[in-house]
Parts: C-alpha cells; structure tokens; sequence
C-alpha cells in the first residue's frame, strides 16, 4: 500500500517536471511565413501552381463559351425591369405630390398660429366674419343661460 502510494507521488512529480520542463512557444497573432520554408518541397509547389493555373484556363474557356452561347443564362430578366421602373415612377410622383400637400397644410397652419397668438394676446383682427359693420364680440366675459327643459311625466298605464 506504501509503495503504490510512493509510485503515484513518484508519477505525479514526473509529470509535473515533464510540463514545467517543455519550452513555451511565444504566442503570436500573426503567422510566420518563414517558420518552415526550409523543408518546403519546391517540386509540389510547382504542380500546386500549375493546378491552379490549368483550374483558372478552364474557369475562363467556360465563362467565354457561356457567353457566346447562352448569354441569356448569365444576364438578368430584362422583362422586369420596365415594370419595376414604372412602379418606382409612379411612387415618386405621389412621393412629390404628398411632399407639395404637406406645404400647402404647412402654411395652412402657420396662418391659423397666427391667428390663435393673436387672440391669446388679447389682440382681435379688425374685421369681423360679417363685414365692417357686423356684430362686435363684447371685451367681457360671456355669460351662458341655461333652460332646463321640461319633461312630460309618463302616461299611467291602463
């Protein structure tokens, strides 16, 4: 029982030393191009580079030929366009419209403000609604009367 005990410590300092013991590599963000260019086989990177270029030969003589043969298949649907230029007339022309109503409301409103600032200031225009000679709005405060109405009782019932 001691001894495996004495083995476990004896695996645990072990390890312990093994990690502290390994060189830490300085983290960095960036790679390092030169990091290994030494082993880099220059024969793969030429196949690598003619891969590519035979890849990029090919990309091309197809996109010619889609071109020249079925340029219908790489161009948008023309047929729409019209209408949608329409439509977007047509909501500029009621996008102008709304905008010159909102101008005539605007100086609407800067008139009635007017009107309403004169009256607050105690200040009334000097023509009334029925002319020159039209009825005057007394200065004091207006009084109201008030009638009650009379309601006939409810007819007996027979």
């Amino acid at each position: 029982m001691i001894m495996e005990f004495r083995l476990c410590v004896l695996l645990l300092v072990l390890a312990a030393v093994a990690v502290t013991g390994q060189r830490r590599r300085p983290n960095t963000d960036e790679w390092n191009y030169r990091d290994g260019s030494e082993k880099v086989n220059m024969r793969g990177v030429a196949n690598l580079t003619q891969i590519l270029d035979n890849w990029r030969f090919d990309i091309l003589a197809q996109m010619q030929s889609m071109m020249q043969n079925d340029m219908q298949g790489l161009l948008p649907d023309y047929t729409r366009i019209q209408p949608l230029s329409e439509a977007l007339d047509d909501l500029f022309k009621e996008f102008n419209a709304l905008k010159t109503h909102l101008g005539d409301l605007s100086e609407k409103v800067v008139s009635i403000e007017a009107f309403i600032d004169d009256v607050k200031a105690g200040k009334l225009p000097n023509t009334a609604p029925g002319g020159p000679a039209g009825p005057t709005i007394p200065a004091g405060p207006v009084k109201k009367k008030i009638i009650r109405k009379k309601v006939p009782a409810p007819a007996p019932a027979p």
